[in-house]
C-alpha cells in the first residue's frame, strides 16, 4: 500500500437538541464531555483516538461559522493545529460539506485518503478502531469507497442499517454493500437484526480523495460544481476559511449515503464492534452510563434515597430525588429538565416549542465563545447582568461602546490591561474599574496566563447588539 497521508476530516455541524438543556444550538453535543472519563468533549476524544495512526496529517475541520471559535478553541487545548477549519453558512448534509473538504484534500496533497469522522461520536476500543481503520485503508487503495457499520446489539430506530450480501464473520475484512436501509420502525428493527448481514450505519467513511471526488461528479455534478464556486468565491478570516454563501447553499441538501454510497458500485463495509456510541437522547446517555447498584447513573452533586434506574446531572446545585424511578432530571445553570426516560425523543418537539415561544435558553448555552476569549452569563434582571469574562492570554476585545449601558470590571485573577477615553491603566486581582456608558473602552490580557474578571452591567437595555466596534483584532462585524 502507498504512503500518501490520511487526512481526517471532522464534520462539527448538529445541534443535539434531543441533549437539551446540555447540548444547544449555541453550544451543541460535540462540545461537551459527555462520557465522564477524562475532561476532553466528544469533538477532542474524535481528533485524539487516531492520533496513533501513521501517516496521519492534520486534520480539516467543518463546523457552521457560528461555531468557529469553540471549534478552534477546543483544538488549541489538546495542541492539535488543523490544517483547515472551514465554515458552512447552513448545513446542507453531509455531501457538500465532504465534497468542500475533498477539494481542499486535493490541494494539500496529490491524492490523500480522507477518513470522514462524526465529531460526536463514542468509541470504547480504541486500538480495535484502529485496526478497522488499517483494514479500511487496504481496501481505500483498492479504490473502494469504504462504510464502517457497527455490529448491532439490540433493535436500535435511531440508526440507519446496511445490508452486506455475505454473511458477516469475525475475519475483519470490506463486505459487498446490498442495500442501505432508513431508519426502521421497532417492529423493522427486531427483524433486521435477526439478520447475520446487518450492520448500523455509523457514519463513518474511508475513501482516496479522487476517488469520492469523481463518484460526486458522475452523480452529483451540480453539488460538485457549486462547490467548487464556493470555494473560489470564499475568503480566509483569520483561522478560518468562509465558503461562499451564495453557492454552498445552492448544493442539494442531502447525505452521502443517499447521494452516493447507495449509487455506486465501488462501495464497501467493514464491521465495527468497538463499543461504538451516537449518543442522541437522554435515554441512551443513561444506558451508557456507569451505574450504581439500583441502576442509577449520577453526575455532579447528587443525593438519592430509594431510587431506582433514573439519569441525574448537575452542573451547578445539589439535587436530591426520593423514590425516583425512570426519571432524567438534568440541571444546568439557566434551566432544569425533568422527564420519565421513555419520552426522551419528546425533547427535540419541546425545544422547538420554546424556540417558537422565543426561551433564549432554547438556543442559547451559559457560556459564549468569543476569539479572545468567553463570557458566562451568572445572573440578571431587567437592568442588569453579571458575567464571568475570561480572556487569553495577549487578546484584547475590540475598542468599542455602549450607548445604553455601564460596566464595573473587578479582576479575580490575572492581570488586565484598561483603555477608558485614551486613559491607559493596568488592574491587578482584587481591583477594579468603571466604564460609563458612551465611553470608549478595551480590555486587554497582556500577560501569558488567562484573565478572569466580573463585570456588572446596569442600563435600561443590555442586549449583546449594543456595541459599537472602532478597532478589532479579528474583523468582526457588530454581531460577532
Amino acid at each position: 500500500m502507498s504512503k500518501k497521508n490520511i487526512i481526517p476530516i471532522i464534520l462539527c455541524g448538529g445541534s443535539g437538541t434531543r441533549l437539551w438543556p446540555l447540548s444547544r444550538e449555541s453550544f451543541p453535543k460535540q462540545f461537551i464531555n459527555l462520557e465522564d472519563k477524562n475532561k476532553n468533549s466528544l469533538l477532542q476524544n474524535t481528533v485524539k483516538r487516531i492520533l496513533s495512526i501513521k501517516n496521519l496529517d492534520n486534520p480539516i475541520l467543518i463546523c457552521n461559522e457560528s461555531h468557529r471559535f469553540i471549534t478552534a478553541e477546543q483544538m488549541r487545548a489538546i495542541n492539535i493545529k488543523p490544517n483547515l477549519i472551514l465554515l458552512e453558512p447552513s448545513g446542507r448534509g453531509t455531501t457538500p460539506a465532504i465534497t468542500i473538504a475533498a477539494i481542499k484534500a486535493m490541494e494539500l496533497e496529490q491524492d490523500p485518503y480522507l477518513l470522514v469522522l462524526s465529531s460526536d461520536h463514542i468509541i470504547n476500543d480504541q486500538k480495535g478502531f484502529i485496526k478497522s481503520i488499517k483494514a479500511g485503508l487496504e481496501s481505500a487503495n483498492k479504490g473502494q469507497l469504504v462504510t464502517f457499520g457497527v455490529v448491532p446489539n439490540y433493535p436500535e430506530t435511531g440508526y440507519g442499517y446496511i445490508e452486506s450480501f455475505h454473511k458477516l464473520d469475525n475475519v475483519l475484512k470490506s463486505y459487498e454493500i446490498k442495500r442501505f436501509i432508513e431508519k426502521p420502525t421497532l417492529h423493522v428493527a427486531k427483524e433486521l437484526i435477526k439478520n447475520k448481514n446487518i450492520l448500523w450505519n455509523s457514519g463513518i467513511f474511508l475513501f482516496k480523495a479522487k476517488d469520492i471526488i469523481q463518484e460526486i461528479e458522475t452523480f452529483e455534478p451540480d453539488i460538485l460544481k457549486n462547490c467548487k464556486k464556493a470555494l473560489d468565491k470564499g475568503k480566509f478570516d483569520l483561522d478560518f476559511f468562509r465558503v461562499n454563501s451564495r453557492y454552498f447553499l445552492n448544493c442539494k441538501n442531502i447525505s452521502l449515503d443517499k447521494a452516493i454510497l447507495e449509487k455506486t458500485q465501488s462501495g464497501a463495509v467493514i464491521p465495527l464492534n468497538v463499543g461504538w456510541r451516537d449518543i442522541g437522547s437522554w435515554n441512551q446517555l443513561w444506558d451508557y452510563s456507569k451505574k450504581d447498584k439500583d441502576g442509577n447513573a449520577c453526575s455532579g452533586n447528587i443525593v438519592l434515597e430509594k431510587s431506582k434506574n433514573c439519569y441525574f446531572k448537575s452542573e451547578n446545585r445539589l439535587i436530591i430525588g426520593i423514590r425516583t424511578k425512570d426519571l432524567i432530571v438534568v440541571e444546568t445553570s439557566d434551566s432544569v429538565l425533568v422527564l420519565n426516560k421513555n419520552g426522551s425523543q419528546d425533547v427535540k418537539k419541546v425545544v422547538q416549542n420554546l424556540k417558537q415561544n422565543k426561551y433564549k435558553e432554547s438556543i442559547e448555552h451559559p457560556q459564549i465563545y468569543r476569539p479572545w476569549g468567553s463570557f458566562t452569563t451568572l445572573v440578571e434582571d431587567e437592568n442588569w447582568k453579571v458575567k464571568k469574562i475570561i480572556v487569553k492570554p495577549y487578546q484584547s476585545l475590540s475598542l468599542q461602546m455602549h450607548k445604553k449601558r455601564s460596566e464595573h470590571w473587578i479582576v479575580v485573577e490575572g492581570r488586565a490591561k484598561v483603555e477608558i477615553n485614551n486613559k491607559v491603566e493596568f488592574l491587578d486581582t482584587n481591583q477594579s474599574t468603571y466604564i460609563p456608558k458612551t465611553s470608549k473602552h478595551r480590555l486587554t490580557n497582556p500577560e501569558k496566563s488567562f484573565l478572569t474578571l466580573i463585570e456588572i452591567q446596569s442600563g435600561t437595555y443590555l442586549g449583546e447588539d449594543d456595541i459599537i466596534r472602532f478597532i478589532d483584532n479579528y474583523g468582526r462585524t457588530n454581531n460577532y
